[in-house]
């Protein structure tokens, strides 16, 4: 142990030295592995990063939340021509599904409204996400309350003219003012600020901070909802324990039922479920971790290339040193293993080199306003791989340069140094 112990210390100090001798043909040998460190860490901890955003903003979200629409949430067969002439998604539908589908556990309707400005007194947000939703999107969403209260079913079936500001929007609109209890314009119409929203932070889509919710039936006073008209949903979210599969398809049964559909024609509508949506992101983010890979690993490529050549020119520098070593009874695993040892060190410091600047890059994103609530991730799982894959590149780009070391004849090397 005591002999391995002197051997790493004497590899590191020709490491070292290395470095010093050199500093030019060593800083470009270590800049592949640097670079390549610093780009897979990298590209996986800002993928680890987005998906850890994505999962929290979907978080209070049940994955079997299901949209019935007349617009598909992902790619479909169906051609767009056809899509075009399926009707509407209204309020009736809503209804229905509400009363003859068994195992929900909460149902909304809602109105893809657009952008719309809000105005209080001479405040003016424009471009908000204005929402017209059913009371149950409270609960699909688990959308929490920082102020007052979110309007109740009464509210939600009259139409009644009251509105649920995301925390952004309110803190935009009346800065360090109550917001409850005051009245804003949207629509050209006077609403009733009744609730503000808990901050939640970016995420995927629009957050809920960038929202304002009001009862659906709100908007159908004064805009078509019907077959023909405006873009709407119904958002149902089955009860906890409940066979999806059948639920969908009891779901979709009773949907055709009611549009009157015969047992040889096609859907009229989509049931998109929200798993569906987050399986499609999980399979872009491995793609996006696969095609990280593939790029950084040409630089690491490069970087073990950068790591054998110094390794070939040092048993070249030094032949006269392993010959005089190996003649005063030093064996071949012990010259095999010095040069395994300093090429490791050397990968090893350039991978730690990387990290330091994946850390430095880190910590400059999460100072930075531009990100906003988005924050880098550099786990110690990730950190932990760039030293391993440092170590590996180090003993692959060595092994060669240390074998061709370790065979080398004592009298042969001697004179050949001299």
């Amino acid at each position: 142990m005591l002999l391995y112990l002197r051997l790493f210390k004497e590899s590191f100090s020709f490491a070292i030295n290395a470095l010093r001798n050199n500093k030019l043909r060593t800083f470009l040998s270590l800049l592949g592995v640097t670079i390549g460190i610093f780009s897979i860490i990298a590209v996986l901890a800002a993928v680890d990063s987005l998906d850890k955003n994505i999962q929290d903003q979907l978080s209070g979200l049940d994955k079997n939340t299901m949209y019935v629409t007349k617009y598909s949430f992902g790619p479909t067969d169906i051609p767009r021509w056809q899509r075009d002439n399926y009707p509407q998604t209204e309020n009736d539908s809503y209804e229905f599904i509400k009363r003859n589908v068994p195992d929900i556990e909460a149902i909304a309707y809602v109105i893809f409204a657009g952008g719309e400005s809000i105005k209080y007194e001479g405040e003016t947000i424009s471009g908000v996400d204005v929402t017209p939703v059913s009371n149950g999107i409270a609960d699909i969403e688990n959308l929490k309350i920082e102020q007052g209260r979110f309007y109740n079913e009464a509210e939600s079936v009259s139409g009644a003219s009251v509105v649920v500001l995301g925390y952004s929007i309110a803190e935009n609109l009346f800065k360090n003012l109550n917001p409850i209890g005051k009245t804003v314009r949207i629509y050209g119409r006077k609403l009733t600020v009744i609730g503000v929203l808990k901050k939640v932070g970016s995420g995927l889509g629009d957050s809920s901070d960038e929202q304002a919710f009001l009862p659906a039936n709100f908007v159908r006073q004064f805009r078509n909802g019907g077959s023909e008209g405006i873009p709407g949903a119904v958002i149902i979210k089955p009860k906890k324990g409940v066979d999806i599969g059948a639920f969908e398809q009891v779901l979709k049964q009773k949907y055709r039922a009611y549009r009157g559909l015969k047992a040889d024609e096609p859907d009229n509508f989509f049931v998109n479920k929200l798993s569906g949506m987050t399986d499609a992101i999980d399979s872009v983010i491995g793609t996006m971790n696969v095609m990280g890979w593939i790029i950084s690993g040409f630089s690491l490529l490069v970087g073990g290339f950068g790591i054998a050549n110094i390794m070939f020119v040092s048993v070249k520098e030094r032949t006269n040193l392993i010959g005089i070593q190996k003649s005063l009874g030093a064996k071949n695993r012990f010259i095999l293993f010095q040069f395994l040892f300093e090429a490791t060190i050397l990968a090893v410091i350039g991978g730690l080199v990387g990290l330091f600047f994946v850390w430095l890059v880190s910590l400059s994103i999460n100072l930075s306003e531009v990100t906003g609530d988005f924050k880098f991730a550099l786990s110690a799982g990730n950190m932990m791989l760039g030293f391993v894959l440092s170590t590996i590149i180090g003993l692959i780009s060595g092994v060669i340069p240390a074998i061709s070391a370790s065979r080398l004849d004592p009298v042969e090397a001697i004179r050949t140094g001299m």
